[in-house]
């Protein structure tokens, strides 16, 4: 069920009736009917996989559990590690073995060997990378002893499946989610408010400017063999916002929804696109996915405490890792392995933790200064995201090197480029609101809200008469394919 459909416009306000008319006087059955609408909600996708939910619910439930009992350590490491081959095995299977099964023949190919091999026709699940990453948290972090494990299984379900953040985030931790399941919640109306702003936002990002550029950036990456370098450009610059403001976009409606039923689920983006440098980038992009791979990881690993040796080891092995979760295609690596490439200088001088605060904090304008380091971030993004764009890595190369070429100089030319204009309008205002609501944790939490209720509301029906207007083009959410 996708947020921007009709079908979600009607089983939102059922399942808020329910919740708060029907089952407002009892947690258990308030926490059980958020796992009966989540299943429907998952299920309308496609009921079948929705055991595989339920089998990864009931393993990592179970597992937990023994390891609250076990004092053995190495029994306790043999049910951590049930917990982690049960899930990541459902996930190899489904996201990866296709991709193994494809490079294992084309090594034996390459020496002149021939295997036939059928590859499996694997329908991908939605969200199963989101949500084994959030059971795995639990398991983990019941093992390291941060956690107490549960024996209220409906409340574990409420925490696994989610509707609002389950097929494409944010990745909870179980610290912090799953005991918002045991207190009572009361209906706060200044927090449904926000919940319902927030939500707008996302909405306006998904529909009015992701779907709009995804039809350009789609156009002229589809066939940029006819178009100049600077058609190309402008194609990456199409996706860059398209990629954003659709995943940001998903995570809002997922926020502002989560909020509307007393919820509060971790920021997962923080305006990534005025970041000085790509470290503070990857502070402010996909945050719960980010944090994990360092928590679970790169920690682990020894992170930057080791020689130079150990710290460069483990940079590409979180970024590289991090690229082969959103897919099994080496176009994701190589985007990975580049941003371990613009990260390294960064720690290897100590700089990568020079940019906590936010930029130009209390100021309309930045510095000259922060206002080049944003651009080279920036620019240096938009080089990596043609890679995870692409078909492949044949086209990501043919793609950049056709923008180096001298006709990155004519001026660009597509089909539609004219009516293109309103998008790239669009964008531009979308940029200047964002930089205004900087301070905020989306960027319309706090714009107006010291002017008049009049101002406030034509700002809101602005909004909606454009998603209304841009509505057309319906598109399923990236990120509903990692």
């Amino acid at each position: 069920m996708l947020f921007n459909s009709i079908d979600f416009a009607i089983f939102l306000p059922i399942v808020f009736i329910l919740y708060w008319f029907v089952t407002d006087k009892n947690l258990s059955l308030q926490n059980f009917l958020i796992v009966v609408a989540s299943y429907f909600f998952y299920g309308w996708w496609d009921w079948k996989f929705l055991s595989l939910i339920l089998f990864s619910t009931i393993v990592d439930y179970t597992v937990a559990i023994k390891l609250g009992e076990e004092r053995n350590l190495t029994r306790r490491k043999a049910y951590l590690w049930v917990s982690i081959l049960v899930n990541l095995g459902f996930l190899g299977l489904f996201k990866y073995y296709n991709f193994f099964l494809d490079n294992f023949v084309s090594a034996f190919s390459f020496f002149g060997t021939e295997i036939g091999v059928d590859s499996l026709n694997i329908i991908l699940p939605v969200g199963i990378s989101f949500y084994t990453f959030q059971t795995l948290s639990y398991t983990i972090d019941v093992y390291r002893q941060k956690l107490e494990p549960t024996k209220d299984l409906i409340a574990f379900s409420a925490f696994v499946s989610f509707f609002p953040q389950l097929v494409a985030g944010p990745i909870e931790r179980a610290t912090h989610l799953l005991p918002q399941f045991y207190t009572k919640r009361s209906f706060d109306y200044n927090k449904a408010v926000d919940g319902l702003r927030q939500i707008l936002w996302g909405l306006f990002k998904k529909i009015v400017i992701a779907d709009n550029c995804a039809e350009y950036a789609n156009l002229i990456f589809n066939n940029s063999a006819d178009y100049s370098g600077s058609t190309l450009v402008l194609g990456a610059l199409f996706f860059t916002f398209q990629i954003y403001c659709d995943f940001s976009g998903y995570s809002d409606i997922a926020i502002g929804t989560a909020r509307l039923f007393g919820f509060d689920l971790m920021q997962n983006f923080n305006f990534p696109y005025f970041s000085r440098d790509i470290a503070e980038f990857w502070r402010r992009w996909h945050i719960s996915l980010s944090t994990w791979f360092r928590d679970y990881l790169y920690i682990p690993l020894g992170g930057s405490r080791g020689g130079t040796w150990m710290k460069v080891r483990n940079t590409f092995i979180i970024f590289i890792v991090s690229g082969f979760w959103h897919g099994a295609n080496w176009t994701f690596i190589i985007w990975g392995a580049l941003n371990a490439i613009y990260f390294l200088p960064l720690l290897l001088t100590n700089n990568n933790r020079n940019n906590l605060d936010l930029v130009a904090q209390g100021k309309y304008l930045p510095s000259l200064a922060e206002f080049s380091n944003i651009l080279l971030t920036f620019s240096l993004t938009v080089l990596a995201w043609i890679f995870f764009r692409a078909e492949n890595v044949s086209h990501a190369s043919v793609y950049i090197s056709q923008i180096f070429s001298p006709s990155i100089l004519n001026m660009p030319d597509f089909p539609g480029m004219r009516r293109a204009l309103i998008t790239i309008g669009l964008v531009g205002v979308f940029v200047l609101i964002e930089w205004i609501g900087r301070e905020g944790r989306y960027a319309i939490e706090k714009l107006l809200l010291n002017q008049k209720r009049l101002l406030r509301w034509a700002l809101y029906i602005s909004i909606i008469l454009l998603i209304i207007e841009f509505n057309g083009s319906q598109q399923e959410f990236i990120y509903f394919q990692f």
